[in-house]
């Protein structure tokens, strides 16, 4: 699978800026490539689909954290460590994100999640995600792999 095969967008994360009513941000992801890879890396041994709790999201920088800065978006399985997907996106949209879910969390203490995360696969008709997790962790790190932990989304309570 390649990267630019991926397509992210997001909604709910302009509030943060004209201090409206907190949203729940989502991010979107469509994926326009064969999907059978794809499809394989989101099910568990058991045949099922991966479940949130069994998933991570991360950025890792592609250099020093400043405007402009490129960065890799992927999602994980948590069990085995191996990457399901991966795409380019710029950090500072990324990092927007995340703050919008780390205020969202803040305002609803009692949300499942702190942000959602649908993948569509092009071939799906009716545009239904093929799955969405509600997500509460979402790690940043930079580009030697060390954890950025005042940039990441991390639950209080957490231990890493």
């Amino acid at each position: 699978m390649r990267r630019e095969h991926f397509t992210l967008d997001v909604d709910d994360v302009d509030w943060v800026e004209t201090d409206d009513e907190p949203r729940k941000p989502s991010v979107s992801i469509e994926f326009t490539g064969p999907s059978t890879m794809l499809r394989e890396r989101l099910t568990g041994p058991d045949g099922d689909l991966l479940e949130a709790g069994e998933t991570d999201v991360a950025l890792r920088l592609q250099g020093p954290l400043e405007e402009g800065v490129e960065g890799v978006v992927s999602v994980t399985n948590r069990i085995t460590g191996e990457f399901i997907l991966e795409l380019n996106e710029d950090a500072d949209d990324v990092l927007k994100f995340i703050s919008a879910a780390r205020g969202y969390g803040e305002a609803e203490s009692d949300a499942d999640g702190r942000y959602e995360v649908e993948i569509t696969l092009e071939e799906s008709d009716d545009e239904t995600p093929f799955v969405t997790y509600d997500k509460r962790t979402f790690l940043v790190y930079d580009e030697d792999g060390s954890l950025l932990r005042g940039h990441s989304l991390i639950p209080s309570g957490v231990e890493l």
